[in-house]
């Protein structure tokens, strides 16, 4: 985000699907995704990222299913628990992130936005656009150029 605080408006709302990875809240931005999947049957790619989860087949077309928890350095998901898939487009391509479930589509005060904070992990402030302080807890923004195209970045260095 290249706004500096000062220069948002803060009472602006803006629209974000939360979903949850390992209890803790992320929300990514609502112009970001293009549809939200219940858990799909995925092809192992040979010699992927340990991020990449595989591929699948959505109305003809392949998607590179990135797996958030991984990404974010959490644990793997327990066997057996069900995940779900949002899909984004990067660059006109669309990408699955692969979450543990979708909430709701939530809009958020920009008065309640901060950015990064000082003692988030470097690893997720890697990731995010900043939080959002809630009654109901911590959110914090994936920033989906920085999630794809990063991986793209390592994948051609």
């Amino acid at each position: 985000m290249t706004d500096s605080l000062s220069s948002i408006d803060t009472e602006q709302v803006k629209d974000y699907v939360t979903v949850s990875l390992a209890d803790q809240q992320f929300g990514i931005p609502i112009l970001a995704v293009h549809d939200i999947l219940n858990e799909q049957r995925m092809t192992q790619v040979a010699l992927a990222t340990g991020e990449v989860s595989g591929v699948m087949n959505i109305r003809g077309r392949i998607v590179t299913a990135i797996d958030a928890r991984r990404l974010m350095g959490l644990p793997d998901r327990p066997a057996g628990q069900k995940s779900m898939n949002v899909v984004v487009h990067f660059r006109g391509e669309p990408y699955a992130l692969v979450v543990d479930a979708v909430g709701e589509v939530r809009g958020m005060a920009m008065s309640a936005y901060e950015r990064n904070p000082s003692n988030m992990d470097a690893a997720w402030a890697g990731l995010s656009q900043g939080v959002y302080r809630l009654d109901t807890g911590l959110v914090v923004i994936l920033d989906v150029e920085r999630i794809i195209g990063g991986l793209l970045m390592e994948k051609a260095a």
